[in-house]
């Protein structure tokens, strides 16, 4: 299971620390523009990994935002929901500018990992829920309701990152992975649940409530 000891991700360190290496060396060769241009670069790879610590909301039977980013649809969908028919999907939508850590939206254990590759599609497009790559989890909550959230992928986004593995118990708003520049996530909930966004919504990883068992 990934822990996070700083408020980077850790997969962004190798990037900044190039990015960097190469400001300093057009420096020493007094190259400034080119190693202003390198030391921006940097900044926003940083800014890009950032990974605040976010103050999780207590409550029976919620269903929190995996994802910083917009609710772009909210449909009845299966198509690829590891725990059945009967659901609605979610879908949240990344720009470069998001948070790219992704969030348990439950608590439970994660029963099934499904990757799939496939192609590189706008995240915001239809196509992309037909054909992008994807990394679908199954957790199975404590109060026995099984939610699937799906990473997918985009045109700039080219690494799906996946920290927890079958087996693990996952705290509500844990992390547990993230895509790099750009993309969406699916949250596939039972019908049962009541959806309290809508389409447009804002969303915050491990704060926004998405959806709540019970509430109606």
């Amino acid at each position: 299971m990934h822990s996070h000891r700083i408020p980077v991700a850790k997969e962004g360190v190798p990037f900044i620390g190039i990015a960097v290496l190469v400001a300093v060396i057009f420096a020493l060769l007094n190259w400034s523009v080119t190693a202003i241009v390198f030391f921006v670069i940097a900044g926003f790879i940083l800014f890009f990994f950032r990974d605040p610590e976010r103050i999780i909301p207590s409550g029976s039977g919620l269903v929190l935002s995996p994802a910083d980013g917009r609710v772009i649809d909210i449909a009845e969908d299966n198509r690829d929901s590891l725990h059945g028919k009967d659901v609605r999907r979610i879908s949240i939508f990344m720009n470069i500018f998001n948070v790219h850590v992704n969030r348990a939206p439950i608590m439970g254990e994660v029963r099934q990992i499904s990757y799939q590759p496939g192609s590189f599609w706008p995240a915001d497009r239809k196509r992309a829920l037909l054909e992008n790559e994807r990394n679908a989890v199954l957790i199975l909550g404590e109060d026995e309701m099984e939610l699937t959230v799906v990473q997918v992928a985009g045109i700039i986004a080219r690494r799906i990152v996946c920290w927890v593995k079958v087996g693990d118990s996952i705290k509500i708003g844990e992390r547990f992975g993230l895509i790099c520049f750009g993309s969406r996530l699916d949250v596939y909930v039972p019908k049962n649940v009541s959806v309290l966004v809508k389409k447009g919504d804002r969303a915050r990883a491990g704060q926004t409530v998405l959806a709540r068992k019970g509430s109606e």
